[in-house]
């Protein structure tokens, strides 16, 4: 079985963030691979364990930096990283990248896509099912279980849904996004991390994939302006027996600060 998985590099979540000039700042912050990608390349570690014939290879778009979550990837145990890198795609909206994605993956050969359920950095949710509908198969998206037949084509997905869960059969080629509770994400071994140096990471361009920053890299969204949440005021403590802090409560919300 051969499986693709799409994995990006994010800010750390535990970093402290910064706007400047309505854009984040993140430089010489820590980054790390996107935490819901995880859960694609550990499904896709498991799959192979069970059929040791698979072949994974993990997928990124992005600037030079994004060369180390590949390696992150290679030391989770995938046999192939492949870097889109190329200034053509600097600035792409989520369309564009999963344009740019989508034809990259067109030259590989692939059974199954494993992609985040978003990135933790603008969790917009939108690269995964657009790549699936540029690929032309089958999406599932927010999935936390998966088995696969016997004999790899049918795949038995179980995703969440409002108030439950749902279980849903196809067959493949097919594209899943991963969340948390699909499984537990293994860190990679000194043993991997070593063999994961060794491998070299594949660089294509927009030219080696057929890009046309004219046509494909054309702008649907664009993002005018970030701000920070405004800072919590002290708190305030109400006195008095429970009926006289209902009643000052209550002024509170309606006079200051006119929420009734």
């Amino acid at each position: 079985m051969k499986i693709i998985v799409c994995v990006k590099q994010v800010v750390d979540t535990a970093a402290k963030i910064k706007v400047k000039d309505g854009q984040v700042d993140a430089e010489g912050s820590p980054r790390v691979m996107n935490p819901y990608d995880e859960f694609a390349v550990e499904e896709a570690r498991r799959i192979k364990e069970k059929r040791p014939d698979s072949h994974i290879a993990v997928l990124s778009l992005g600037p030079e930096s994004f060369k180390d979550v590949l390696k992150t990837g290679l030391a989770m145990g995938a046999d192939r990283a492949v870097h889109l890198l190329d200034s053509a795609f600097e600035g792409l909206d989520n369309l564009g990248v999963a344009k740019a994605l989508a034809k990259a993956i067109g030259k590989m050969e692939y059974d199954l896509v494993l992609c985040g359920r978003q990135a933790v950095d603008d969790d917009m949710a939108q690269v995964g099912p657009a790549l699936a509908v540029l690929l032309g198969i089958p999406c599932v998206s927010v999935i936390t279980k998966l088995d696969l037949s016997e004999d790899g084509t049918q795949a038995t997905v179980t995703r969440q849904i409002e108030g439950g869960s749902e279980t849903l059969e196809g067959p493949l080629p097919l594209l899943l996004t991963c969340q948390k509770g699909l499984n537990v994400p293994k860190l990679p071994s000194l043993k991997g991390i070593m063999a994961a140096k060794k491998k070299q990471v594949e660089v294509m361009t927009a030219q080696d994939i057929g890009f046309d920053p004219a046509t494909d890299g054309q702008k649907k969204v664009r993002q005018i302006d970030f701000t920070l949440p405004p800072k919590r005021g002290a708190v305030r403590m109400l006195e008095g027996s429970p009926e006289e802090a209902a009643k000052e409560l209550v002024r509170i919300l309606r006079e200051e600060e006119k929420i009734i």
